[in-house]
């Protein structure tokens, strides 16, 4: 089944689900029903009654029930008065607004409304003559199709869940219930990914963040706002420290910017007409000066660039700065690490004249895929283009440059990609890296933007080999990108079984009794790292002892329900025959107490390829 028809069938049912609803709850008004990823759901209004999934099987009992009658899904056109009578008389008043707006201007204009699930009938803003409807049995819905022939033709499918949702996605309108359906040409298919939907649920980083205690939340501190226990600061500063020696080895230095700063900087950057709404404003109590905390860095990296004449044997000039930026992202839409007020970006920008480019683009790209290979994570690319629009800045000759120049840099790297218009940033075209979890779902990650607009925008310099002014161009990368959600993605590819040079705790030596304890001080000799708690030095073993008079039955629950990579059991046994027992993902194993310094660095290949930190 190709993509269209996979459209169609699941279209079809976001209509049959409306028509099940129909006939369960007359009274129910409709917003729209539109096709999502892997599915389809439709915007309900029954006043009080609140849909649960206790009403699930009831609803799809009904959706059968009008699939297995059979019948067709018929066309018919509507004068647009005629159907704005018909939606007044059948009392839907959501479909009344569509229509209206129709009428006057020939389109709609909601934030998260498809205009091709209408009955537009017409091109461009003129206002419409006529819509189109579709009628299965006797529901009749305002829509543009398409839908398969048959009610009969629609595959498999499941309702998932419901959730709020403003009509036309502003919180000043009515919530409506929107009710969330997945959908396959085949049982099997459905099953395979529910089967992937039970273990997203399993690896869901919200809750094993808890468990494995790695982060916590705070209503006093704020929503969006997450605060790092010792346990994932660890697992934040090793990504981190990681990310900076892998761009400090392509000639990265290290600056640093404050948090706040004046808004003109972002006005001559160019950000506060595009987002000046999601900045959180500064007030001085000494001086008028208007701040706002930093959404980003590289307008203060301009600054550092531009405080030093340059010659073109200066360039390339490349900053990193691993900092925290603040986004006033609305409530709605936080969630977990994925969406935060508080981002930490591992934030890098390089200034290079156009015959740099490519180098410099081939050593980001180096860079990215060895990260991710690290943590067994598929990579390929988006090339993010500009659409034709006018939200954009800079001339148009030089974004297509731009974009042939990233496009070229992609396919000379052999890197799987595809194109899409209207992802770029309002500056500059992107390589998106679009990594793959251990179950399947793709991820935005890393980054790498061009940018001539910015250079040209703060006055930027270097004096050619000819002693003319040029203008340098701007590359922005981030490894990582938000290092908060690429630690969501990595929890969740991962299910908190981190790769042992990352884990926080990679070692917890438990004993069976109190015997053993001189024992367990031999062992910590050869481990040679350092007991948690004290500092860590990058590629020592950071491990715990727990010598509690508890069982070891206990013991072995907790190390295991905290993933860590290995646990080495001590009892009397393995003392007289001086070695341990080593319990871990691959199974248990006994280990002579003088190879155990041998076996620990095995860990790290056996299970990693290779411990990534340098020196």
């Amino acid at each position: 089944m190709n993509d269209d028809q996979l459209h169609a069938m699941r279209h079809s049912l976001a209509h049959i689900t409306a028509a099940a609803v129909q006939r369960l709850w007359p009274e129910a008004k409709f917003g729209v029903g539109p096709v999502v990823d892997n599915g389809f759901y439709y915007d309900i209004d029954l006043g009080e009654l609140r849909i649960s999934e206790a009403n699930f099987p009831k609803i799809e009992k009904e959706m059968r029930g009008i699939i297995n009658y059979g019948d067709n899904f018929e066309r018919f056109e509507m004068p647009i008065n005629q159907a704005i009578d018909w939606a007044r008389e059948n009392n839907q008043p959501y479909k009344e607004e569509l229509l209206n707006d129709l009428k006057r201007t020939g389109t709609t204009v909601a934030k998260d409304l498809d205009v091709h699930e209408l009955g537009l009938a017409t091109d461009g803003e003129a206002a419409v003559e006529s819509v189109s409807f579709y009628k299965n049995g006797n529901f009749v819905d305002l829509c543009r199709g398409p839908h398969v022939a048959n009610t009969k033709d629609v595959g498999a499918f499941k309702l998932l869940r419901v959730a709020g949702a403003y009509w036309r996605g502003n919180e000043k309108n009515p919530q409506m219930q929107r009710l969330y359906g997945v959908a396959f040409a085949t049982q099997e298919e459905l099953d395979q990914h529910l089967e992937r939907l039970e273990q997203a649920k399993l690896r869901d980083h919200r809750r094993l963040g808890k468990e494995l205690d790695i982060y916590t939340v705070s209503p006093l501190v704020g929503a969006g706002l997450p605060l790092f226990t010792p346990r994932g600061t660890i697992l934040r500063d090793i990504f981190a420290q990681y990310s900076n020696q892998l761009r400090q080895s392509y000639g990265f230095q290290k600056v640093w910017t404050p948090h706040i700063t004046k808004t003109d900087l972002y006005e001559t950057s160019g950000h506060w007409a595009k987002f000046g709404d999601e900045l959180f404003l500064v007030t001085s109590q000494e001086t008028d000066d208007k701040m706002a905390l930093k959404p980003m860095n590289c307008p203060h990296h301009t600054q550092i660039y531009a405080s030093h004449p340059r010659s073109y044997r200066d360039l390339p000039v490349r900053f990193l700065e691993t900092t925290t930026d603040y986004r006033d992202e609305k409530t709605g839409e936080l969630g977990g690490l994925n969406r935060v007020r508080s981002l930490t970006q591992d934030d890098s920008h390089v200034f290079c004249r156009s015959d740099q480019i490519g180098p410099e683009i081939n050593n980001l790209l180096a860079s990215a895929r060895e990260l991710y290979g690290s943590i067994k994570m598929p990579l390929r690319v988006r090339l993010s283009y500009r659409d034709g629009s006018d939200g954009y800045l800079g001339d148009m000759a030089l974004w297509e440059s731009a974009q042939a120049q990233l496009k070229a840099a992609v396919i000379t790297n052999e890197i799987e990609y595809f194109e899409q218009d209207g992802e770029a940033a309002f500056y500059g075209p992107k390589i998106d890296f679009m990594a793959t979890d251990a179950i399947g779902r793709e991820h935005q990650v890393a980054t790498i933007q061009l940018d001539f607009v910015q250079p040209g925008r703060f006055g930027l310099q270097y004096t050619d080999n000819e002693g003319n002014t040029q203008t340098p161009v701007m590359i922005h990368c981030a490894l990582l990108g938000s290092i908060e959600r690429f630690l969501s993605v990595l929890i969740e590819h991962t299910a908190g079984w981190f790769p042992f040079w990352s884990a926080p705790e990679q070692i917890r030596v438990l004993t069976i009794n109190d015997t053993v304890l001189d024992y367990v001080s031999d062992i910590g000799a050869v481990l040679g790292g350092v007991v948690l708690m004290k500092p860590v030095k990058y590629n020592e073993i950071r491990y715990t002892i727990d010598d509690r008079n508890e069982s070891l039955g206990k013991k072995i629950r907790e190390a295991t329900n905290l993933k860590i990579p290995i646990q080495i059991i001590v009892g009397p046994q393995d003392r007289d025959a001086r070695e341990v027992s080593i319990r871990s993902q691959d199974g248990e194993e006994k280990v002579a107490l003088d190879n155990l310094a041998a076996y620990l660095p095995n860990c790290r290949t056996r299970a990693d390829d290779r411990p990534p930190i340098y020196g």
